[in-house]
């Protein structure tokens, strides 16, 4: 099912052994556009320190209730290692992360890198990463860090993100709620990650593959509206792109023919 952000946050987090605190944020990586964390609120418990919860270690999620349940007990999360408040997250930090709760690393190349704008807060790590330390892990965000961003269309700008929409099967970013704004002023329109050229550093807008025309005439969206796939169909077919689900439908009849 396909779920806004803005409807997870404050969902509850539990542990083996009990509630350790409450979803505030998202952290995705440009990459291959799937949520690799969960940014927790503790309140009181572990308050100098940032709580990220590997996706990999969810075992269920019930949007209903509004809980999200992990594998992990609260001695292992609040012995892993520590990541301070306005620390940015490094590849070695993400290595010895997933080293420590027994996960396997992301193998994303590091000879780029993005900063996560809303973590990083003007700390003295992150000014000296402008500068040039290239050990940053690249094209990670929050997705607190993406809304308001301003979107720029191949021939002007087109409004801004309000929202993210996920997948709560795979935990990808499968949509950009785009609020169109002062342009067509109280109509929002979605835009998939895949025409997305890239997102950038904060307060600069990010780039879309696609013209004003096309956004203009694409199918509206509401936030009562249902998402189905006849929508979904509908969308890509106004962009004359390929669906999320026919990609990983022709990737699985690609690993199956390779057997």
């Amino acid at each position: 099912m396909l779920v806004n952000t803005k409807l997870l946050k404050g969902f509850r987090l539990h542990c083996t052994d009990g509630e350790i605190g409450t979803v505030k944020d998202f952290i995705f990586c440009e990459n291959d556009w799937a949520v690799r964390y969960l940014a927790i609120e503790t309140g009181s418990w572990l308050m100098d320190r940032q709580v990220l919860i590997p996706i990999r270690s969810l075992t269920e999620f019930d949007g209903k209730a509004g809980v999200f349940s992990v594998n992990l007990t609260r001695q292992q999360v609040e012995s892993s290692p520590p990541l301070y408040l306005n620390e940015p997250i490094t590849t070695p930090f993400e290595e010895q992360y997933h080293q420590y709760y027994g996960l396997p690393s992301y193998n994303i190349p590091v000879n780029t890198w993005l900063p996560i704008p809303a973590i990083m807060s003007d700390s003295a790590v992150m000014k000296e990463a402008v500068q040039g330390d290239k050990n940053l892990q690249p094209g990670l965000h929050s997705t607190e860090s993406v809304r308001d961003r301003r979107l720029q269309a191949t021939d002007g700008e087109i409004g801004y993100i309000s929202d993210l929409i996920l997948d709560d099967e795979s935990w990808a970013v499968r949509y950009f709620v785009v609020n169109t704004h002062s342009w067509l002023p109280g109509r929002k329109v979605l835009i998939a990650p895949d025409w997305i050229d890239f997102i950038g550093p904060e307060a600069t807008p990010v780039s879309v593959k696609v013209l004003r025309e096309q956004v203009r005439k694409s199918p509206e969206y509401t936030d009562a509206c249902e998402l189905n796939r006849d929508y979904e169909e509908a969308l890509h077919e106004h962009y004359k792109c390929k669906g999320y689900w026919d990609v990983a439908q022709a990737a699985g009849k690609d690993d199956d023919a390779e057997k």
